[in-house]
């Protein structure tokens, strides 16, 4: 090799090595200069509600910690489809983030198109919290435990009816499942908003419903309508004393619905990490989890990986309760 080569091939080693070591600085710097400009959450729901005020309590603290405000974008509609279709196109950078519900796992079982594949197009960043559904029924209606209902049920097929709001919604799925496992036959009734509802439930013209505890709560404070039991798998916080649908014979029940945080697809693991890792911190921290009771969520902030598992297991589980149930995708 002349003296001139040997030349060259130094000056090119010496610009691969620079290359690599340029590539792995660079890297860690992703997750290191992370945020650099302020983050849109976009959240499937519109404001006002339980779910956006999670999203704001965790929001504030995370633009607290950063530096960088996180702007709290709502997008609510479709079963948090429209959202979800936004977040999909967005940049892979971590600065767009969606906030979504159980609804996201239920969509595939409705819709008959989505723009976007429920799971393949997302980066799972952490469940924030859970929360169950209460189960309630009329004051008219003579029963007074899950058991007490299912007989009623049995008694008189297609007679009772459950309220939900909307067909594919999570308390109408909850209301399938149960259908299922118990083998009865409640007449479903779909609502669109929540004062109708209520209003039907007290008056008797539905005979019970899946609620959510910050909306049922004050009607059995009231003793407006009868709480029979609560849907998740242990009991809840809020109501200690309730007993569980599967503490009371219908085994393996939970409905429980959760709040998670996702990224589009190809958001880097290291910006993930970071992400979740100030989302389960802030969840924890004093003053949010005194709120999140208010409200009646319980906090989560589990793994990237713990809520990919999650995702994928409500997707197919949900398909199988809305065939079971007869839901035709729209």
């Amino acid at each position: 090799m002349t003296a001139t080569n040997r030349t060259a091939s130094g000056r090119m080693m010496a610009m691969l090595l620079g290359a690599a070591c340029f590539i792995a600085i660079s890297f860690p710097a992703i997750a290191q200069d992370y945020p650099v400009r302020p983050i849109r959450w976009i959240v499937a729901f519109s404001a006002g509600g339980p779910t956006d005020t999670v999203a704001r309590l965790v929001g504030a603290k995370l633009t607290e910690a950063w530096g960088q405000t996180v702007v709290i974008d709502n997008q609510g509609g479709a079963g948090g489809t429209i959202a979800a279709a936004i977040t999909a196109k967005s940049n892979a950078d971590g600065h767009t983030l969606l906030y979504v519900s159980a609804s996201h796992a239920i969509a595939p079982s409705i819709y008959k198109s989505l723009p976007y594949d429920t799971v393949a197009d997302f980066t799972p960043v952490t469940v924030i919290a859970t929360t169950p559904f209460v189960l309630v029924v009329s004051l008219s209606v003579p029963v007074n435990s899950v058991s007490e209902l299912i007989a009623l049920a049995k008694a008189k097929p297609g007679q009772l009816t459950f309220a939900s709001s909307g067909i594919g919604a999570s308390n109408h799925l909850a209301g399938e499942l149960f259908k299922a496992m118990t083998g009865t036959d409640i007449l479903h009734v779909p609502y669109k908003g929540q004062s109708q509802t209520t209003a039907d439930l007290m008056s008797g013209a539905v005979s019970m419903t899946f609620g959510s505890p910050i909306q049922t709560l004050p009607l059995i404070t009231a003793k407006r309508v009868k709480l029979i039991a609560v849907t998740s798998k242990a009991r809840y916080f809020a109501l200690p004393d309730t007993p569980t649908v599967d503490e009371s014979g219908i085994k393996g029940y939970d409905s429980s619905t959760w709040h998670a945080a996702l990224a589009p697809r190809g958001v880097p693991r290291r910006v993930i990490d970071k992400i979740q890792k100030e989302m389960a911190r802030a969840l924890f921290m004093p003053d949010v989890q005194a709120s999140l009771v208010k409200i009646g969520v319980t906090a989560v902030g589990s793994t990237p990986e713990e809520f990919g598992t999650l995702l994928k297991s409500e997707v197919q589980r949900y398909a199988e309760v809305a065939k079971r149930s007869g839901v035709v995708p729209q």
